[in-house]
């Protein structure tokens, strides 16, 4: 089989659907190595991330050639890649971010994975032309598709809300994490980790994008009812919702001593400090699926995250689950995670049974009956 692929962020996007992009390429390639892979993207960018593609004859990557294409990237995408498609002799087409070519080869079968509906369920956290940009490409995509892979059992339900999607025509597939997540951290490593970073000796841990729906705001409102002093640490690119934190953390009088902000952590290290620390607090408001929930099991790291939406499939029946409104609740369930010991055992030993529902060589399978389904 000749799979054909979306490219664009795994090679231009170092988060989310970068990664998803990136992990779901090397996992096919490393357990299904009989297949050909061919990555369209609209320009090559030195992405350290990729370099595992130069050690396998099977994978090549295809470009826009022409002046106009590399000039109009997205044209070339929507438009004009379908002859490359075609002139490589794909099987079947796989759109790794939401969209495909407004122009198929109708010869041949596209798949869509589809991440979320954020930008309906909470369009005041997106400009007015990106929002109808984002509707016009899932709504083609959605219907066009030959199968819609939804990455939950979220996202699926939200297709059919928001769309009408047919639920036959839509696939739950998980996606898995970085293969880094599931190494054994030396002490040595861990301890030069904490060193560069000054990690204090314990914290609780909040990775992902600084903004609104993140709720951030609601881990720091529950650290002043908490009985327990711990610090935080914050893993993530600031928005300008970094300003509403900086306010409020003034007008708390917080003692700031107690939060450390990170961004640009290495791929390498962050598992790394998902170790050092002792517990994962994410009460997001709402995620298609929560890969860093996924992240934190695979590290042995207890989870307290929200009670509705994906993530109970993210974290499985054993995490702690809480109204990410009840800030109350929040924090007597941070002092109950940080203080009873059988639970946390309790939490670490079934979070990571969990995990392996996620594991890269059944994900990979899934895929594969996936695409032959369609075939």
């Amino acid at each position: 089989m000749k799979i054909g692929f979306d490219a664009k962020r795994a090679y231009q996007n170092y988060t989310g659907l970068g990664n998803y992009s990136r992990d779901l390429i090397e996992h096919l390639i490393e357990f299904y190595p009989e297949n050909e892979y061919r990555l369209f993207a609209p320009k090559e960018d030195d992405n350290p991330r990729l370099n595992f593609l130069s050690d396998h004859e099977n994978v090549s990557s295809i470009f826009p050639v022409t002046p106009i294409n590399k000039t109009f990237k997205g044209f070339w995408r929507s438009i004009n890649m379908e002859k490359a498609i075609t002139r490589n002799e794909i099987d079947i087409y796989h759109g790794l971010s939401n969209e495909i070519p407004r122009i198929k080869n109708h010869h041949i079968p596209y798949i869509v994975t589809i991440h979320d509906l954020i930008f309906k369920r909470f369009p005041r956290n997106y400009r007015s032309l990106d929002r109808k940009i984002y509707n016009i490409k899932f709504k083609y995509a959605v219907k066009h598709a030959d199968l819609t892979i939804a990455i939950s059992e979220q996202t699926k339900q939200d297709l059919i809300e928001f769309y009408g999607a047919d639920p036959e025509k839509i696939k739950v597939i998980y996606q898995t994490c970085h293969k880094n997540f599931r190494k054994d951290y030396s002490t040595e490593l861990l301890n030069q980790i904490k060193k560069k970073y000054n990690l204090p000796d314990e914290f609780l841990l909040n990775v992902g994008t600084i903004e609104t729906r993140k709720n951030l705001i609601a881990v720091i409102n529950a650290m002043t009812k908490m009985k327990n002093d711990i610090p935080l640490v914050v893993v993530g690119k600031k928005t300008k919702y970094m300003n509403f934190i900086k306010v409020q953390l003034n007008k708390l009088n917080f003692d700031q001593s107690r939060i450390l902000f990170l961004n640009d952590v290495s791929i390498q290290e962050l598992p790394g400090i998902y170790h050092l620390s002792s517990l994962f607090v994410y009460p997001s408001i709402f995620e298609g699926f929560g890969i860093p929930i996924l992240e934190a099991l695979n590290c042995g790291i207890p989870i307290i995250t929200s009670k509705d939406g994906c993530f109970k499939e993210a974290g499985g029946h054993d995490s702690e689950y809480v109204d990410p409104l009840n800030e109350e609740e929040l924090a007597n369930k941070i002092d109950e995670c940080l203080t009873n010991t059988k639970l946390r055992e309790k939490m670490i030993i079934n979070g990571l049974k969990h995990a392996e529902n996620f594991e890269p060589k059944s994900i990979s399978k899934q895929l594969i009956n996936a695409y032959s389904s369609v075939l």
